[in-house]
């Protein structure tokens, strides 16, 4: 795993159409040790989320229903743009990674996070991001 860009993970996906289905985040498919899990939902669709990125902060974002379309630009310059429709299926992103998303009103966000919340680590200015 390269942990410098972002990247989808492909959660093992148990079950059948008759029975229904789980996915699994475990230590041996997650690129760190989770520190926080929090959700969005409810989101209007004519918003834009994100806009920021983190010192340190890596995530892994899951949409568990509904569409979100996310964003990504590494400090180079590089630029990505990933659908997530499908809860088997997560999006990791990297410190240093500016974001940006958008959802369907129906989606709702799994984040897995690895470090807690702290304010201090957000940079919300596209141009701080651009210059550290």
């Amino acid at each position: 795993m390269n942990n410098n860009k972002p990247y989808l993970i492909n959660f093992p996906k148990i079950g059948a159409p008759s029975l229904g289905y789980i996915s699994l985040a475990e230590k041996s498919n997650l690129p760190f040790t989770p520190k926080r899990i929090y959700w969005t939902y409810f989101t209007p669709e004519g918003v834009n989320r994100g806009g920021h990125s983190h010192f340190q902060l890596e995530q892994i974002l899951v949409a568990v229903a509904g569409k979100i379309t996310i964003i990504t630009e590494l400090k180079d310059g590089t630029k990505q743009e990933f659908f997530l429709d499908s809860p088997d299926v997560g999006l990791y992103i990297p410190k240093m990674c500016w974001r940006t998303m958008k959802y369907t009103h129906n989606a709702v966000q799994i984040c897995i996070a690895s470090i807690e919340y702290d304010e201090v680590d957000y940079i919300r200015d596209y141009n701080d991001f651009l210059n550290y």
